[in-house]
């Protein structure tokens, strides 16, 4: 009988000690693509778990005190759109987030934290564990074993997909994945603008600093800095916007107003003789990371010295009460850039150029979009070489599914800054609501995924599209049609197919991609789209360069789908709540012909490779 008791208690504190939970996805980084990741494939069903190692959600948005979005200010898109609503919620109006000229959007990072916490919180399906560090993972049989450590504990999970959501890439880089670092070379790359050749020269980080006015009178300056030298920041003042402003102006107040926050709060993430800091830790052993991100931490101080003493700001303190550090300073750094590993598509220049006659269609796969322009930090690394950031003229843009998906992997997804993109265009897909949306995209193909029990790549790229769809996220970058729009779904499959193509503006600071829903359509400009997709037009010559009427849309449906009667078309137009009434004389809009092919013929349904092309 003892012998029996002594067996089953070994029996069991072996179970114990060795159990291993199971997940369906696995997210390491609970940064904005991991936080972003994880609440979407929880929202989808999925059991989700991200493994995090600071107390925040958020990253770059919260943890790094990156509170001032870049961009995306017409282009809600997605698990973003619900961020920047729920932002406003908090704050009262869209006005009371404008509070600096950097950004039509600014937070305090803590706010940020308990929006993204909020909402994790509310997903059943998702755990988070907070101030946990991955150890090593592992990919056998399909499988994944994650060792992470939490409270003093080692925990062992397993899950069939597994999110790399770090901020460098650290776990593809654990499995031996291919990757790149630094600038790429021209004729590696095939970007004109790219230099002759490449390096390991990558974007300066900041230790972002956020200060509070504690008002008028109150002295905050803190102790001296060792090594502090004004002439360090002596052209801080000076500011130039490198596409609006011929001649730098010298205004203190315009630079620290640059990231003003609510609630006369600051945030100190300057790039002009300011607190940007050099160095390429990326393959840096942790130990040595954390020398050279205290070296960061102190130039930012020697900032905010300078800023009180020398500049007459001494009422701004380093805020009290935003994170819970000792120093209180944020608990990461603002990485602009991480490994770009090899994916099934390599998302470079030329695709965000000009995506309708790139080499390939990859816009059909778009996943998540962007509008801010090309934006380099170089300015601590001055033998880097010169790239004309202000010619990479670009509109807004796409990114395609395939950069998150690695050559040689069946079961990992890249996020974050990892994605498969060339260092030129990481300067624009870096940006907050562009990761974000990376991670929303990341978390669906997972669930995805996991659910079909398929590999990445065999997952049907137009079901994540749709499932995204659902989820009010933009697939192109469509900014006059927003997803209040009752027919924005309809329109967004359709642009996703090239049917109807988009035009896009280079523009300051915010590109743009206009779709105009009410313009009218030509025969010629439908037909054109339609011979793509459907064989029937291939060598189809007769269309005119006149207007599309209603008689004529209806011949040109029937060459795809025969007995389509002006009848059917008219209740389709009905039905989808199209303005007025559809006749044989109308000359339909873009709007109009979107709706109704997207119903009685859907091409998007319609199998495309991950380069976009057509399936047969």
């Amino acid at each position: 009988m003892k012998k029996n008791y002594f067996t089953f208690f070994l029996a069991l504190l072996f179970t114990s000690s060795f159990a291993q939970e199971s997940y369906d996805v696995i997210v390491v980084g609970g940064g904005a693509s991991g936080t972003s990741a994880g609440i979407t494939a929880g929202r989808l069903g999925a059991k989700t778990l991200i493994i995090e190692p600071t107390e925040w959600l958020g990253g770059m948005l919260t943890a790094a005190g990156v509170s001032a979005i870049d961009g995306n200010h017409r282009l809600p898109s997605g698990i973003w759109g619900e961020f920047r609503d729920s932002l406003i919620a908090h704050y009262g109006s869209q006005e009371a987030l404008s509070t600096g000229w950097v950004s039509n959007t600014l937070f305090e990072p803590k706010v940020g934290n308990q929006i993204f916490r909020s909402i994790a919180a509310d997903i059943p399906h998702l755990t988070v564990s907070l101030q946990s560090d991955w150890q090593k993972v592992n990919y056998e049989n399909r499988i994944w074993t994650v060792v992470y450590s939490v409270d003093g504990k080692t925990k062992t999970v397993v899950a069939p997909v597994l999110i790399d959501a770090t901020e460098l890439g650290d776990v593809a880089a654990s499995q031996g994945l291919p990757y790149r670092l630094g600038m790429d070379s021209r004729t590696e790359i095939g970007e004109f603008f790219a230099p002759e050749m490449g390096n390991d020269i990558i974007q300066d980080l900041t230790y972002v600093v956020t200060l509070q006015d504690f008002g008028k009178g109150q002295d905050k300056t803190i102790a001296k800095p060792e090594n502090y030298d004004p002439a360090e920041f002596a052209c801080a003042c000076a500011h130039a916007d490198p596409i609006t402003d011929k001649d730098p102006t010298l205004d203190c107040d315009k630079m620290i107003d640059y990231g003003k926050l609510p609630n006369g709060k600051y945030m100190i993430n300057w790039p002009n003789c300011g607190n940007d800091y050099y160095v390429n830790l990326v393959e840096l052993s942790p130990e040595k990371r954390k020398i050279e991100l205290e070296k960061a931490k102190q130039k930012s101080l020697r900032f905010i010295y300078y800023i009180q003493q020398e500049l007459g700001y001494n009422h701004l303190g380093i805020v009290e009460d935003e994170y819970p550090t000792e120093d209180g300073l944020p608990m990461i750094p603002y990485h602009r850039e991480s490994r770009r590993f090899r994916g099934l598509v390599d998302f470079t220049l030329p695709y965000v150029r000009e995506p309708f006659e790139a080499p390939s269609p990859l816009y059909r796969t778009g996943i998540a979009v962007g509008d801010y322009t090309i934006d380099h930090h170089h300015k601590e690394r001055p033998d880097a070489p010169a790239i004309d950031f202000i010619k990479i003229r670009v509109p807004s843009y796409n990114v395609p599914l395939g950069a998150l998906i690695p050559q040689d992997h069946p079961g990992l997804i890249l996020a974050e800054k990892s994605i498969s993109v060339s260092n030129i265009v990481n300067g624009a897909s870096r940006l907050q609501p562009v990761v974000l949306g990376i991670g929303q995209a990341a978390g669906t193909l997972a669930a995805v995924a996991s659910k079909s029990g398929k590999e990445l790549s065999e997952v049907s790229i137009r079901e994540v599209q749709q499932v995204l769809l659902s989820q009010n996220a933009y697939l192109m970058p469509y900014i006059d049609v927003n997803p209040s729009d009752k027919h924005f779904q309809a329109i967004q499959r359709i642009g996703a197919t090239g049917i109807l193509k988009g035009v896009g503006v280079p523009y300051l600071w915010a590109n743009q991609t206009w779709f105009y829903p009410e313009n009218k359509v030509t025969e010629f400009e439908l037909v054109e789209g339609l011979r793509s997709i459907y064989p029937e037009f291939k060598d189809f010559w007769g269309a005119s360069g006149e207007y599309l009427t209603g008689a004529r849309f209806q011949e040109l449906l029937e060459m795809v789908k025969e007995n389509t009667p002006l009848l059917e078309i008219a209740q389709v137009w009905k039905r989808s709540g199209l303005t007025g009434e559809f006749n044989t004389d109308h000359l339909l809009t873009r709007r109009e012909v979107s709706v109704i092919l997207d119903e009685l013929l859907n091409p998007f349904d319609k199998e495309i490779d991950w380069d976009g092309t057509f399936q047969n």
